[in-house]
């Protein structure tokens, strides 16, 4: 009995639990708890590292910030006077007077010394070409049956500086206005997208840019930055090429020379000395004009008030007016305006007539800031904070080194009964 007993015990040993049978609901169930946690957990993945990305890359690989462009401008080469033509100094002992007769010789040219000439002002035009680009603004439009095409407008740019990120071109801002996307051809036909950078309405000008790291090797060695010149009074009678658009057509290129240097175009907030020449060129045409140094002394004048394409000869913005501008825009800010047009009073005036020294206020540009804070024609604007203006030159300067939506104390002398009365106007510049 005892042994049975001990049998039956070791046999209840022996015996092996089963667990019960997982159903198939509940196997698809904890399947799909456990896709779901996991697609959760893969969104929850996918976010924070786009979120953290960015923030963990600059702290690693900081990026560097774009250089501030300032531009240098060349002195163009003095011509030598007659006055400046004499073979020795004269010594303060007196000399025995030598008469000397100097016989010249008549030299003949021939078409092959012509020849010649406009070969070696070819390869100058070759060699700035590279400084030379196509900017092309693409607009897409719908016609009358619903189909899809696209606009362009093409003009000259300017490879103007680059500032360790971007390459920076001045280019016509009709082109690029409203534009859905802005092209750059460089001189070995690469083609590239480019982005705004900054406008001035005023000149019609305009600053794209193109990054450096989308260009080839062979594309960077072919953009070079074009060297800039002054387009002071020696400018006046010299020869100059323009090249770029003159024509209207792509690589058009016209010899000639400077006609007059002393006019100015009176703009919102800055004068610009206008550089005329007896070239005829497009109303559309656009592109440069250089000296035979290879100097930038001109941006071709756009013509905004031309509907179609007609002849008319080029004239230029000058270089020197422009430089404060182009470098500011290339810096990505904004220009800012009060809209006053103006010019500087006249030593002679100031004695004879007694006119206070300042930026003689020509004219207001309507619903500007000057308009708005009570400034009018005939004021003379001496002061804006406490930095005192004796010319329109100087009031130009103040203006190029502040911000859209500043806000200044202008000081102005308006003539009264018998004199002039100091008033203080404040201002909230515009873009």
């Amino acid at each position: 009995m005892e042994e049975n007993k001990q049998n039956q015990d070791i046999d209840f040993m022996k015996e092996k639990v089963k667990e019960r049978p997982l159903s198939r609901k509940k196997l698809i169930r904890r399947t799909i708890i456990t896709a779901s946690m996991a697609v959760i957990f893969g969104l929850i993945a996918c976010i924070t590292f786009l979120v953290l990305e960015p923030v963990f890359a600059n702290l690693l690989y900081p990026e560097e910030e774009p250089q501030q462009v300032e531009l240098k401008e060349e002195d163009i080469d003095e011509e030598m006077l007659p006055a400046d033509m004499i073979l020795e100094e004269e010594t303060e002992e007196e000399t025995p007077t030598t008469v000397t007769q100097t016989v010249v010789e008549k030299v003949e040219l021939e078409l092959s010394d012509y020849q010649r000439l406009y070969r070696i002002m070819y390869a100058l035009v070759q060699d700035i070409s590279k400084s030379m680009v196509t900017v092309t603004g693409v607009v897409t439009d719908m016609d009358w049956f619903d189909n899809t095409y696209e606009n362009e407008g093409q003009a000259a740019g300017l490879i103007v500086a680059q500032n360790g990120k971007e390459l920076l071109i001045l280019t016509n801002w009709k082109v690029v206005d409203g534009a859905d996307s802005v092209e750059v051809t460089f001189s070995d036909q690469a083609v590239h997208t480019a982005q705004m950078k900054g406008h001035d309405e005023d000149t019609g000008l305009a600053i794209v840019s193109v990054l450096l790291n989308e260009l080839s090797e062979s594309t960077k060695k072919a953009a070079k930055t074009a060297t800039l010149g002054s387009s002071n009074s020696s400018v006046l009678a010299s020869p100059v090429i323009a090249m770029g658009r003159p024509l209207g057509t792509s690589t058009s290129v016209v010899y000639g020379m400077v006609t007059s240097a002393d006019t100015y175009e009176n703009l919102a907030d800055h004068n610009v000395k206008v550089l005329t020449t007896d070239m005829t060129g497009s109303t559309n045409g656009t592109g440069i004009l250089i000296n035979l140094s290879g100097q930038v002394v001109g941006i071709l004048k756009p013509d905004s008030k031309s509907g179609k394409d007609s002849t008319k000869l080029l004239s230029a913005y000058g270089i020197t007016d422009l430089r404060r501008l182009i470098e500011k825009l290339s810096n990505g800010q904004e220009i800012a305006h009060m809209g006053i047009r103006g010019t500087d009073v006249p030593a002679d005036v100031t004695e004879s007539k007694g006119v206070p020294r300042g930026a003689y206020v020509t004219g207001i540009e309507m619903d500007s800031p000057a308009m708005e804070a009570g400034i009018q024609s005939g004021d003379v604007l001496v002061r804006i904070g406490t930095t005192e203006i004796s010319s329109f030159g100087e009031y130009q300067d103040v203006m190029m080194n502040l911000a859209p939506d500043t806000a200044i104390t202008v000081t102005v002398m308006r003539q009264g009964v018998g004199e002039y009365r100091e008033m203080t106007m404040d201002v909230i510049l515009s873009r």
